[in-house]
């Protein structure tokens, strides 16, 4: 095994749910090189993949489906800090939680579909068709947000995508 190779592996291991560019960033190896090493990582079993959300996203094959999808979800600052509401909250109104977080309604539910498809939000329908967002798994949902964090160009992106999401509110 080469040094890069047990380099990318160790970082994949701290770091599960990583996505490739955050990868090369990180390692300061080039895209090519960081593809090899990958692909030699997943031959040998080492490594899992996942393309989601338009980013491939890398594991150590010790997380299972539901984690790997929600990891993903979860290294989305708003996507935390949607299911952190919610936790703490309990089963909330989708208006408490974009009050709550300061985002726009549209943010939310572009969030809410990655959250739901992923089974860690719940949307729960009232008789007169109101819904109410509830955590899927809060147990272990919280055990993997302590676990994971989301890296700082994904923060970077979220907290963009929060300013012109309000600046286009106000400007309606």
């Amino acid at each position: 095994m080469t040094h890069q190779r047990d380099r990318i592996h160790e970082y994949i291991a701290i770091h599960p749910g990583e996505h490739f560019n955050a990868l090369t960033r990180r390692l300061d190896l080039a895209p090519g090189q960081v593809q090899y090493h990958l692909r030699e990582l997943q031959n040998q079993g080492r490594v899992v993949e996942l393309p989601l959300y338009g980013r491939i996203h890398y594991y150590t094959p010790e997380y299972d489906a539901w984690e790997r999808g929600a990891i993903a979800v979860i290294r989305r600052e708003t996507a935390r800090d949607i299911l952190f509401c919610v936790l703490e909250q309990g089963p909330s109104r989708p208006n408490a939680v974009t009050e709550s977080l300061g985002i726009a309604r549209g943010t939310l539910e572009w969030h809410l579909n990655h959250l739901t498809e992923q089974n860690l939000i719940e949307k729960h329908r009232d008789a007169n068709n109101h819904v109410t967002l509830v955590a899927a798994e809060p147990i272990e949902t919280a055990r993997l947000l302590e676990e994971i964090t989301p890296s700082l160009s994904d923060r970077m992106i979220d907290r963009f995508t929060r300013l012109v999401d309000n600046l286009l509110a106000e400007g309606s």
